[in-house]
C-alpha cells in the first residue's frame, strides 16, 4: 500500500533531525550497555527450521539448541586497538538433551564466540558506516528516529569449509536499519539483510553427485528485537536483546532455506562488592 502525503496551507515544516547528535547519544548508549553487559548472562534458545519455497514452515525444527550466553571483550583480531565486543555461548542441550563429547557443532549453529552486534554503533566505529535519516515511527508506545545504514567499504569474500559445511563472510556488503529513540538513544530494533545476491563455487570434493558447481546466496536477512529487563537490588532496568529472526536462500545448498529463530531469557545479573579491612 502507497500512502501520500501533503502539507496544508497552514502548516510549519517540520524541523531537520539533528543525526549526529542521534548517533552520539546511541554511541553512548551502546558503550553504557557493554559496560553493564559484562556482569549479565542469560539463556538462548535456538530453533533451526527448513522452510517451504513459499517461506512457510516445512514441520518440526530439525534442530534445538539452548546455550547459556554472555557478553565479553576480545582482543582485536589485528592485536591493535580497543577489545571487541563479542557474544560468548556455552551449550546446554541440544534437541532437549545434554550434549555428548561426540557432539559437533552443526552447520548453522550460532558460534561460540561472534561479534557483538550492537558494536557498529560504538563512537569509535561509527566512521566506518555512512547513516541516513529514514524518518521516524511509534514502537513500543514511543515515538523512534529510523536510520538507515552501510558499510564505507567492503572487503574480499571470505569462504570456509570444513567437513560438509561452509561458511560465508561478506564484509561490507549488507545494508541496514536501526530503530532508535532519538532522546536516550535506546536501540529499540536492529535489521540487516544482504545488498543483491552472491554466488560462489563448490569445491570437487563438496560437490553432491548431480549437484550444481556453484551455490547462490539469494537472501540474508537478520531481524533484531530489544525489551527492557528490570533487575533489582540495586534496582535498575535496561534494553536487552529479547529475539533475533534470521532467514537464509542459499540455492542449491543442502538446505535451500532456513530460518533460525533465537530468543534470550532468565536474564541474571551478578553485582560485586568490596570493603577494606583494618
Amino acid at each position: 500500500m502507497i500512502v501520500l502525503g501533503t502539507m496544508t496551507a497552514g502548516a510549519q515544516p517540520r524541523s531537520t533531525p539533528d543525526l549526529p547528535a542521534i548517533l552520539m547519544r546511541v554511541g553512548e548508549r551502546v558503550q553504557e550497555y557493554y559496560a553493564r553487559a559484562l556482569s549479565l548472562i542469560c539463556l538462548e534458545s535456538v530453533s533451526l527450521r527448513q522452510l517451504g519455497t513459499d517461506l512457510s514452515s516445512d514441520g518440526s525444527p530439525m534442530r534445538r539448541l539452548v546455550f547459556e550466553l554472555r557478553i565479553g571483550w576480545q582482543p582485536p583480531a589485528s592485536g591493535n586497538g580497543p577489545p571487541e565486543a563479542s557474544v560468548l555461548r556455552q551449550i546446554v542441550t541440544i534437541d532437549g538433551r545434554p550434549p555428548r563429547p561426540k557432539d559437533k557443532p552443526g552447520c548453522m549453529d550460532p558460534k561460540s564466540v561472534s561479534p557483538e552486534p550492537l558494536a557498529m554503533l560504538l563512537p569509535d566505529q561509527q566512521h566506518e558506516y555512512a547513516f541516513r535519516w529514514a524518518g521516524t515511527t511509534r514502537m513500543n508506545g514511543r515515538v523512534v528516529a529510523m536510520l538507515d545504514y552501510r558499510a564505507r567499504a567492503t572487503a574480499p569474500a571470505e569462504v570456509r569449509w570444513r567437513d560438509d559445511c561452509v561458511s560465508i563472510e561478506l564484509p561490507g556488503q549488507s545494508r541496514g536499519r536501526v530503530w532508535a529513540d532519538p532522546a536516550t538513544g535506546e536501540v529499540l530494533r536492529l535489521d540487516e539483510s544482504l545488498a543483491g545476491t552472491f554466488e560462489f563455487r563448490v569445491p570437487n570434493e563438496y560437490q553432491r553427485r548431480g549437484g550444481a558447481p556453484t551455490m547462490l546466496i539469494e537472501r540474508a536477512d537478520s531481524s533484531i528485537r530489544y525489551r527492557p529487563v528490570a533487575f533489582r537490588n540495586p534496582d535498575e532496568t535496561l534494553m536487552l536483546p529479547a529475539s533475533v529472526e534470521t532467514l537464509q536462500v542459499i540455492r542449491n545448498s543442502g538446505a535451500p532455506r532456513v530460518r533460525k529463530t533465537q530468543v534470550f531469557s532468565n536474564y541474571r545479573r551478578f553485582v560485586t562488592e568490596g570493603r577494606v579491612l583494618e
